[in-house]
């Protein structure tokens, strides 16, 4: 057997990108604010000062904004992004009537609404930007059946919509893998045999190299009882265990880091990190609520990328290139085992 050099981790950059609103507030649906995207150039250009290939899942409020797609054609001067679709339904025409919570996650519309909703979708991405979307990510997280398959036959190679260790009362991510995998169209959670559209989960784990445990130890500290003694919060804090997402919306280099040191040693050779571009801004959404948000993000996205270099050697990609690049990888394991 002919023996190989270990591969380089692939470190991927998402940013869902879209219009600002308050969160807590109704879903808009006409005459969407897209101020965030004028930021977007000068984050670009950090990304390249780091030599990383960021992809921007494009909403319909985006892509249908003269301005917000003028900035991101600035952005993509020099070819070192990908622009991949994002479906949010509130915005996104045709309209079906008012948008509840329920039916802003995209997996509990009916099919014909997310095919038409998709389809044109694809039409003002492919008309704005010249590029027919080959990745693909639901708003609010979340994927089924029907819409892998439908993605599958639009043309996607690459759908991001899995939140690993997440679930809510429309939807679960729980079970899934954390590296990519090539999902079941009946299971889009487990491996199939598929090779037509490739799964690729954000990075999400725990402080520990125990995800299995730590994962039960946490849902444990959900239930009922163990709400009311503010279980999570207290394991957060005395650094038991921590549940991490690869964000820096959501946490700060030094958590960021841990997420990455645990990833690593449990060789984990993908590390996928993402944003919203409406936190470029500050104050935009309620969600993340920093000034010089900009900034901060930038701080913690580059603490965290020297930091994984430390590691291990990296390479970055665009999330159709990571697919790409992990198929000839594979092919390659193949030929010399």
């Amino acid at each position: 057997m002919l023996h190989q050099q270990p591969a380089s981790t692939i470190f991927i950059l998402t940013i869902d990108t879209e219009e600002e609103w308050q969160w807590d507030g109704p879903f808009p649906q006409d005459n969407c604010k897209v101020e965030n995207v004028q930021r977007i150039p000068e984050f670009q250009s950090f990304c390249e000062e780091l030599g990383i290939r960021p992809t921007y899942f494009v909403d319909y409020a985006v892509a249908a904004n003269p301005f917000a797609v003028k900035a991101i054609n600035q952005a993509r001067q020099n070819n070192h992004c990908e622009i991949g679709a994002h479906l949010h339904p509130w915005c996104n025409p045709p309209y079906f009537g008012q948008t509840t919570e329920a039916e802003s996650h995209v997996v509990n519309l009916p099919l014909p609404q997310i095919e038409a909703k998709l389809d044109e979708l694809m039409r003002v991405l492919t008309e704005q930007f010249n590029t027919q979307p080959r990745s693909f990510r639901t708003g609010r997280w979340g994927i089924d059946s029907k819409v892998l398959t439908l993605l599958a036959d639009r043309g996607f190679r690459v759908d991001s919509s899995v939140y690993p260790f997440y679930r809510n009362e429309y939807f679960s991510c729980e079970g899934s893998p954390l590296a990519p995998y090539w999902p079941d169209f009946n299971d889009p959670l487990s491996p199939g045999h598929q090779r037509q559209i490739m799964e690729i989960p954000v990075t999400a784990g725990f402080n520990r190299q125990d995800y299995g445990f730590s994962e039960k130890l946490h849902r444990l500290g959900e239930t009922a009882p163990m709400k009311l003694l503010h279980t999570i919060g207290l394991l957060w804090h005395s650094r038991l265990l921590r549940k991490i997402y690869l964000s820096p919306e959501l946490n700060d280099e030094q958590n960021l880091c841990l997420l990455v040191d645990t990833a690593i040693k449990r060789q984990q050779r993908v590390i996928h990190m993402y944003l919203h571009s409406s936190s470029l801004i500050d104050g935009a959404t309620g969600f993340f609520e920093e000034t010089n948000s900009l900034s901060i993000i930038c701080q913690r996205i580059r603490a965290t990328v020297e930091h994984l270099q430390r590691l291990t050697p990296v390479e970055f990609c665009t999330i159709t290139e990571a697919c790409e690049l992990l198929n000839a990888r594979s092919a390659q394991q193949a030929v010399l085992t």
